[in-house]
């Protein structure tokens, strides 16, 4: 198999920017050779371009998928970045006192831990009230993983004691080293693969979007575009939770700041 070329990375480049928007600088050359490099085995390729040919040609719609999926993969964690999970408490903390229900959505939910986080925090605050949690992504490989719940026990270290106590399952035997995130939380929460960067389906308004580390991936117009898409399905007066490294700047206006990184509809 001969190493990348820049030719070739520039051809994934496009391939990944036209299925998911996301525009990735020439630092990601290794990741893309790297995280490739077992499917052109799989295939018999001998050569980048080889492999892209199979995703160009279009008769692999499963190919494209697994190829989309490996490029676009993020790794996270449960509680990830507190402060919004305190805005998470106080929020269904109201929302309980009032008999309200409380929708979620995990934008970009990866491999599940954010909204199985959230989950926890509605269960425990809201108990039986009527709340729900979504969560979405373009990998259909990461939302598989998401919807068994099944993580190393490493993942636990910032799941608080009480919730892992009363919302996890430790694993023995072959399962040793594992948690398994409890049957009646796993149904609350509902997984489904959506590109933000095409059109959305119909997933109905949000009292709370986390859209986290998903924008530094994208350009300007694509930030733009998605951030609007997003946006039109927080009900008015919906809060917005972006990663701390990232900022709406001039990105939209639609949402007013609270504190850095948490915003709200008018």
């Amino acid at each position: 198999m001969t190493p990348i070329t820049d030719a070739e990375f520039q051809r994934f480049q496009r391939f990944i920017f036209d299925r998911a928007g996301i525009t990735m600088s020439e630092a990601k050359k290794s990741l893309v050779s790297g995280r490739l490099s077992k499917r052109l085995a799989a295939h018999g390729c001998t050569s980048y371009g080889a492999y892209f040919e199979i995703l160009r040609e279009g008769r692999n719609a499963e190919e494209v998928q697994t190829a989309i999926d490996l490029l676009t993969t993020n790794e996270t964690y449960f509680f990830r970045e507190p402060r919004h999970f305190e805005l998470l408490h106080r929020l269904a903390n109201e929302a309980a006192a009032r008999g309200q229900s409380m929708r979620v959505w995990s934008a970009a939910s990866s491999s599940g831990e954010e909204a199985y986080s959230i989950a926890m925090v509605l269960a425990d605050r809201m108990g039986d009230a009527p709340w729900e949690v979504v969560g979405t992504d373009i990998s259909q490989r990461v939302l598989h993983k998401a919807r068994s719940g099944h993580y190393p026990m490493e993942r636990a270290r910032h799941i608080p004691p009480a919730y892992l106590k009363r919302f996890c399952l430790k694993g023995t035997g072959t399962q040793q080293g594992t948690l398994l995130v409890d049957k009646a939380l796993r149904r609350r929460v509902r997984f489904a693969q959506v590109n933000l960067n095409t059109t959305l389906p119909q997933l109905g308004s949000f009292d709370l979007v986390f859209l986290r580390n998903v924008m530094i991936y994208f350009n300007g117009d694509t930030k733009r575009q998605v951030v609007a898409r997003v946006l039109s399905l927080l009900r008015p007066g919906g809060h917005f939770c972006i990663g701390h490294a990232e900022s709406l700047g001039d990105v939209s206006g639609a949402v007013a700041a609270l504190a850095p990184s948490i915003y709200r509809k008018p």
